[in-house]
């Protein structure tokens, strides 16, 4: 879903390949973190889960990468937050998913969120940053500099 909306964003909106490279860099980070993350907590997992070959279950892989990749996907086609109340929503139906099934604490999640709300910031300055060396479309004054 992320590299469709890398290269819609890319090819349709305009945006420059180094947007959709930092998305990509985002992802990456994702596994980078949860799992010496995982290894350090070592917490174990529901009861549903049972007593298997787990490398612990906080903070949740699952929900770090479905909100890093839809929010992700985001920022690089709105560029802002407008959409973010289906991201929300999105991203609670993820978490309610995984903690219902019993693959997860309520807590793991919790803790992805605000792991996936660290990377998707950097990912927001990096993209802001982007943007800032780009010409201003026709019709549109230049922004005064910052003071």
């Amino acid at each position: 879903m992320l590299v469709a909306a890398a290269l819609w964003a890319v090819l349709r909106r305009g945006r420059p390949w180094s947007h959709a490279l930092a998305a990509a860099l985002a992802m990456a980070a994702v596994p980078a973190l949860v799992v010496p993350l995982k290894t350090l907590v070592d917490r174990p997992g529901p009861p549903a889960m049972g007593a298997g070959p787990h490398d612990g279950f906080f903070p949740s892989g699952h929900a770090a990468t479905a909100a890093v990749a839809y929010g992700a996907a985001l920022l690089l086609l709105t560029g802002s937050r407008r959409a973010a109340a289906g991201y929300v929503l999105l991203n609670a139906a993820v978490g309610a998913g995984l903690v219902h099934r019993g693959y997860h604490w309520p807590l793991d999640v919790l803790g992805s969120w605000c792991l996936a709300a660290l990377v998707l910031w950097c990912l927001s300055r990096a993209l802001s940053r982007g943007r800032a060396g780009r010409r201003p479309r026709a019709g549109r004054a230049p922004a005064p500099p910052d003071r």
